[in-house]
Formats: structure tokens, sequence, C-alpha cells
């Protein structure tokens, strides 16, 4: 799958229409209907499909993982955040990647020219802090 595909993938789940249950006076209806459970089963899912999943440079090394999708205020996905170094979560280095420097190549997402030298000298990347 070439880059615009995974960007296309992701992007597409996202702009999935979300079918309303009808609601009847008095009642409210929480979750999904027994009825649409097929279609939330069947749906793309982004723990199972990116999360979690190992990063590849071309030539072949791991790199780091994907932890996180960043989802930006207009709804398309912008970032992957990579985890890389460390071990068990000891100076581990997390950084915001643009999803579409991303490629999967015959079942790995590949990061072209990437070495995990280069993502803990890349800026480290952090949460803001939430407003309330």
């Amino acid at each position: 799958m070439t880059r615009v595909g995974l960007i296309t993938l992701i992007e597409g789940f996202l702009l999935l229409p979300v079918p309303a249950p009808a609601q009847v006076a008095g009642s409210t209806v929480l979750g999904v209907a027994a009825a649409d459970m097929q279609i939330v089963t069947l749906g793309w899912s982004a723990k199972h499909e990116i999360l979690g999943k190992a990063v590849f440079n071309d030539k072949s090394q791991r790199i780091g993982t994907i932890d996180d999708l960043i989802i930006a205020r207009d709804k398309a996905v912008s970032y992957a955040i990579i985890g890389a170094g460390g071990c068990l979560g000891v100076d581990r280095h997390d950084v915001a990647i643009p999803v579409w420097q991303l490629k999967q190549q015959a079942g790995k997402l590949v990061l072209p020219g990437a070495t995990k030298e280069a993502l803990k000298a890349s800026p480290e990347f952090e949460y803001a802090s939430p407003t309330h």
C-alpha cells in the first residue's frame, strides 16, 4: 500500500457515516443498537490495525512503534506518534511524524530513511496540558 493509500485508509475511517438510531418519545438510546453491531464489528479499528505496530526503516530495521494518532481539529489524521528507543519505558523518546511519510510495504509500516538515532535526535513530542 502506498503512502496515499495508508492516509486514505486512516482518513476514510474517520469519514464513515454514523447511522443515527431512531428514538422513541420518552426513551434514550445509548451506544449501538443490536441491529447495527455488525457494522461496528466489521469496521476499521485503529487499535487493531495501527496502534502498537512496529515501524521499520527501508533497511527493514525496527525503529519504533506507533503509540498514538493525532487528529487535527479538521478531523484529519495528521500525525503518528512513534515511540523510539528505550526499554520498558526507560529512556523513551516519542516523535510526531506526519502520516504521509509512512508507507505500508509487505505488511509493514515503513518510514523511509529513518534510523533510531535520527528519531532520538528529533524534537520530543509532549502532549499539551488539558484545559478545563
